[in-house]
């Protein structure tokens, strides 16, 4: 547990989605006067590291490096963000800025490739994957509300975007060391080697995973889960153009949509721990729902505040349905792969939903943020239809799936 806290602390800081968005959007929208089209077609190119995960998994299944299959990489991923980050604080061409971002996203996605195969490893011994889930993101949100609020005010405070730019990046670049202690000093892991019996058993459980019934349901409602088209690109312009919120107020407001989302971990411990996988599933849907249609009601800093807290809240209990969900069904052997994969489902469902939403925001509703909330509030609805054909059942939330052991 503390291991996990640890790592998901420096993704939610060093993630280009954490201490360094806000920076980055307003250095982009300021210093080149970039729309919203442009600015979110630039930053899906950051996610191409995370579409890719199950070659990270893989990789981690098969190959020990060093004698581990999961401390050695999360190391050297996490030494390699810090490094990276560090070149960050030296440059300013949008060219050169991207391909050392990617290296960043690189270093962070490898190690929540990692990260999660040592949490379907023990979730599923333990029977808690829920539990592991709950407690990432309780933590990742923690580092979120603390970095939000930190970009929103360099940006505010620093004489000019590149500088808020430089700042953030040099403050990011000390996080990893803290996942480079936890990999190293908390991971109990035996020591592996390859050898030619123990791949042919890793291959069998690959072979397993592709061709189980089970885990392309679950892809399949993964991404129409998260295929509903985003408007946070567009949201963003709208504050700060439309109702003229200050940076520093977008930096709170990112706070307290973290701050939601610890609630929501915390809530979900006390109160939701002993429901049925398929009720949590449809309680985050109709939550997920509600929370997009909020914005509609957007008119001011408090209606905003509400609006954000709500918004995190229903986030982090869909986080727990939908992650645990896979982390539940991913055949032993082959944890890396499977819960990668699946996870690069939701990575590239989000990314295309957020350029989506910023091309109907641009060409087709004319800047106008109500119509992409309505449309982006039906898309989530429609995941209701898919619920049915999981076959869920009762199983509880971190009840491992049979399935699972056909690795075994």
């Amino acid at each position: 547990m503390v291991f996990f806290a640890l790592v998901y602390v420096v993704e939610g800081i060093g993630q280009t989605g954490g201490l360094i968005a806000q920076p980055l959007n307003y250095f982009l929208k300021q210093t080149y006067e970039w729309t919203p089209v442009q600015v979110t077609a630039y930053l899906t190119v950051l996610n191409l590291p995370w579409i890719i995960k199950p070659v990270y998994g893989i990789v981690s299944d098969f190959l020990p490096l060093f004698g581990y299959r999961r401390k050695t990489y999360l190391v050297l991923a996490n030494a390699a963000a810090a490094v990276a980050y560090c070149w960050v604080t030296q440059i300013t061409a949008p060219s050169e800025l991207v391909f050392v971002l990617l290296l960043t996203a690189y270093g962070m996605a490898i190690s929540s490739t990692v990260c999660g195969a040592v949490l379907v490893e023990n979730g599923q011994k333990f029977g808690v994957s829920d539990a592991f889930v709950n407690q990432q993101w309780l933590w990742f949100n923690v580092a979120a509300m603390a970095s939000a609020f930190i970009g929103g005010q360099l940006v505010e405070r620093l004489s000019s975007p590149g500088t808020a730019l430089h700042a953030a990046a040099g403050i990011i670049a000390i996080a990893p060391l803290a996942a480079v202690f936890a990999a190293w000093f908390l991971i109990r892991e035996p020591a592996s080697r390859i050898n030619l019996p123990e791949m042919k058993k890793t291959f069998g459980s690959l072979l397993a995973t592709l061709t189980m019934r089970e885990l392309w349901v679950i892809a399949l409602f993964l991404f129409f889960y998260y295929l509903n088209p985003g408007f946070g690109t567009p949201l963003y312009y709208h504050m700060t153009d439309k109702l003229n919120f200050s940076q520093e107020y977008i930096g709170i407001l990112g706070s307290i949509n973290s701050a939601g989302w610890i609630i929501g971990a915390l809530l979900y411990r006390r109160f939701l721990k002993r429901i049925t996988a398929k009720a949590l599933l449809n309680l985050s849907i109709l939550f997920g729902t509600l929370a997009t249609a909020a914005f509609l009601l957007l008119s001011g800093e408090a209606s905003a505040a509400m609006i954000n807290f709500f918004s995190g809240l229903a986030g982090m209990i869909a986080f727990v349905a939908t992650l645990t969900l896979a982390a539940d069904y991913c055949p032993q052997r082959s944890e890396g792969f499977a819960f990668a994969a699946l996870m690069s489902i939701t990575n590239f469902s989000a990314a295309l939903s957020d350029n989506l939403g910023s091309f109907l925001y641009e060409h087709l509703f004319h800047r106008q943020l109500q119509p992409p909330i309505l449309v982006s509030a039906a898309f989530t609805a429609f995941a209701f239809a898919f619920v049915p054909l999981l076959q869920l059942g009762d199983k509880q939330p971190g009840e491992p799936a049979p399935q699972a052991r056909a690795g075994e």
